[in-house]
């Protein structure tokens, strides 16, 4: 008899093995792919939470729209209903609306009469020119100072730093707003108090959206000064809120880094303070405060509601206001919509920031 063959192992699938190989080999590309899925499944669900909420906000969008005495016609009212959609069942209706999404169809609104779509793409580069100018200056600022006040702890700067930065987040934005309009607009008349430009000047061709940037590109220099003094006071109202945030959390992240054993290893070699702050400190920093700069950037770009009514800015956050004032509900689930989408994205962005920053994180 010959002897028993053993057991086959289990047969090994090629492919199987070629893919695992590619997904060991390639961690950053893993990294990337499996961000990109739960991104997508949390936009997914911004949708989901934006419908569900705004559809149970108890009101009445047909009076909202047409008036009490045209909502008091059940005719007008029915025919109000079938044409934004609102007669069929909420399962129905949001089936439609994921339907209308992959169009990029928001609805349309009843405050403006136009395309959601439209109203957010022509209000949103006001927002963004406002965001980014605020948060540039606002992130090197927090940086800087919250360097200097970690690596003086205890010393009158670092105290300075401390209080001013909790004034700075504490004063409510509207209040400040309101204040710095009447003061420096209205008193001392020293910068425009509303819009984007003067009544006198046209917009720049659009290229970018930004009054600055497209003035300077058309090389109309009264209009990007214009646009620059209107651009102050608006930015520095967010600038002094989101100062005063990043501020603080840069101090708190370069004094945890300043108590590790690599850094003072570091200042035991004799490195030069610069590059020990550079390399070491900085560095280790880089994470915590990335996290921080994005999220307060998206919380501004999402839109500063009150600012930008207060300055009648033009962006995101003055369309918000009036749909919410209105009952606007097509608008208001595209400014939720748009909300979610900003942070979903900014978060993406940061979280593919923190791969090539640290690779421990996309090693996992």
């Amino acid at each position: 008899m010959t002897a028993a063959s053993p057991a086959a192992g289990p047969a090994h699938d090629p492919r199987q093995e070629g893919a695992e190989r590619w997904w060991q080999r390639f961690p950053l590309a893993r990294y990337v792919l499996v961000r990109l899925v739960v991104s997508v499944l949390l936009i997914w669900g911004v949708t989901l939470v934006t419908f569900v909420l705004t559809n149970l906000v108890p009101s009445n969008p047909a009076a909202a729209a047409l008036g009490e005495r045209a909502a008091s016609n059940p005719d007008t009212v029915k025919a109000f209903e079938r044409q934004y959609g609102l007669d069929q069942p909420v399962p129905q209706q949001y089936v439609s609306y994921l339907g209308r999404l992959v169009h990029l169809n928001l609805g349309q609104s009843t405050q403006t009469h136009n395309a959601v779509w439209d109203d957010l793409r022509s209000a949103f580069p006001a927002t963004a020119e406002l965001a980014v100018t605020a948060l540039v200056i606002a992130a090197v600022l927090a940086i800087v100072l919250g360097l200097a006040a970690a690596l003086r702890r205890g010393s009158i700067l670092d105290q300075v730093v401390r209080v001013g930065s909790l004034i700075g987040f504490s004063t409510p934005t509207f209040w400040l707003a309101l204040v710095i309009f009447y003061v420096f607009s209205y008193k001392l008349g020293w910068f425009p108090g509303s819009g984007r430009l003067d009544p006198q000047f046209d917009p720049p061709p659009q290229r970018t959206g930004f009054y600055t940037i497209d003035a300077l590109l058309a090389g109309q220099i009264a209009v990007f000064v214009n646009a620059v003094e209107h651009l102050v006071l608006p930015a520095f109202v967010l600038v002094l809120y989101t100062l005063g945030i990043l501020t603080r959390f840069c101090r708190t992240a370069v004094l945890e880094v300043l108590g590790n054993d690599y850094v003072t290893a570091a200042r035991a070699k004799g490195l030069p303070r610069s590059a020990v702050t550079r390399r070491y400190i900085l560095r280790a920093a880089a994470v915590p405060i990335l996290t921080m700069i994005g999220l307060t950037f998206a919380s501004v770009l999402s839109g500063a509601v009150l600012t930008e009514t207060v300055f009648a800015w033009g962006g995101i956050g003055q369309y918000a206001y009036k749909a919410a004032t209105t009952l606007d509900l097509q608008a208001i689930m595209g400014v939720g919509l748009l909300i979610g989408i900003i942070y979903v994205v900014v978060n993406f962005i940061v979280d593919l920031l923190y791969g090539v920053l640290d690779p421990r994180v996309r090693d996992r």
